[in-house]
């Protein structure tokens, strides 16, 4: 018998939404509301959107020392990092294959952590397997996680929160007040759209949620459209775009690896992406534009004109920015040009496509 679902914070009120729901990393998490994918995607391209993010683990790391150990397990520069601002990174093995991909935010006093849902207990145990004694882990598992995505976030956000919020750069994080309730809000996000996400204590979160969600212009985004919009934006999806067996270098991840740890190593996997860096990869993420209406979906096979395969879609659907079917996948960097010709194999039928450079749609992250 499969173990029960976790519910987030927020469950009860995605039922009163008349949310759809679907299992997703051990939660049973909305995927659509009633006004449907489409919509949802178009309200935070054009508005904003509010996400239920709440089943990615948080995590803060305490003690002296704690950015300089957290870099001997990813190739991120933390140690440089000032008070506030924040890095996507990546856990990698002996390989440089990457295990997880995080955000890690630097603190006076301690590092917060989002990781992803699904590698929560992979993640723990590879922290805790290499924790020094002098430091400490702290698991919140008494917060929710809320993402207010779109181009009018910042002044939804800024009417109920401290003085500032609108002007925080892009990938900042500060401890706020939203409405008088005791928050971690970060200006980064899954959308390829300005915007916040708000770690808010678990019994505050429903509150928070219809507080915002009242607002003029600002809608329930499921998982659905998540997805479709992080795919337009050219982000990656662990366990899909990402696994163990694919390094940073190959994923297109380089410019999350700072020169100095780019020079120096000193994190699993370091002489592997190191080489690569240098000298190039056999394979690497690419874009990927199919020529007619059908999608091509994640598991599709690439084949070049004559038939022989070169590799395989690992996020594919339809773009409804793009206003057509839209993929990434992998190929043999001497078929990776933008503008090469291939074929995806969908329902058993060689369809054309062509090799198109990343994001499909503009990426309008706030830079100050």
């Amino acid at each position: 018998m499969s173990a029960p679902l976790n519910h987030t914070p927020l469950f009860d009120l995605h039922v009163d939404c008349g949310a759809k729901f679907a299992p997703f990393a051990g939660f049973e998490m909305p995927v659509q509301f009633p006004t449907g994918i489409l919509k949802e995607h178009t309200q935070t391209r054009n508005a904003a959107g509010l996400f239920d993010v709440s089943h990615m683990g948080q995590l803060r790391i305490f003690g002296s020392g704690a950015a300089a150990w957290l870099e001997t397990l990813v190739p991120g520069d933390l140690t440089g990092l000032e008070p506030g601002r924040m890095r996507y990174t990546q856990f990698t093995n002996d390989s440089g294959g990457i295990l997880d991909d995080l955000m890690v935010t630097r603190f006076d006093d301690h590092l917060f952590l989002v990781i992803n849902a699904a590698c929560k207990t992979a993640d723990l145990e590879h922290l805790n397997a290499a924790l020094p004694r002098e430091l400490t882990i702290d698991v919140l598992d008494d917060r929710a996680l809320i993402a207010l995505q779109g181009p009018t976030a910042a002044a939804v956000l800024a009417r109920h929160a401290n003085d500032g919020v609108a002007t925080m750069p892009f990938m900042s994080s500060a401890l706020c007040a939203v409405k008088g309730v005791a928050c971690i809000v970060s200006r980064c996000g899954y959308t390829g759209e300005d915007g916040y996400e708000i770690s808010v204590p678990a019994d505050r979160a429903i509150e928070l949620a219809e507080l915002l969600s009242v607002e003029e212009g600002v809608g329930p985004v499921g998982l659905g459209a998540r997805d479709s919009l992080r795919l337009e934006a050219g982000l990656c999806l662990y366990g899909q775009d990402i696994d163990s067996s694919t390094t940073p270098v190959e994923a297109g991840l380089v410019w999350s690896i700072g020169k100095r740890r780019r020079r120096d190593g000193g994190f699993p996997g370091d002489a592997v992406i190191q080489r690569q860096i240098k000298d190039g990869t056999a394979r690497k993420r690419v874009g990927i534009q199919p020529l007619g209406r059908a999608p091509a979906r994640a598991r599709a096979k690439i084949i070049d004109p004559a038939g022989d395969e070169l590799g395989e879609i690992t996020s594919g659907g339809f773009g409804p920015t793009v206003g057509g079917p839209v993929a990434m996948g992998y190929a043999p960097r001497d078929s990776a040009a933008v503008d090469t010709l291939v074929q995806v194999v969908v329902r058993g039928k060689p369809l054309p496509a062509k090799i198109v450079k990343l994001p499909f749609t503009p990426q309008r992250y706030f830079r100050g």
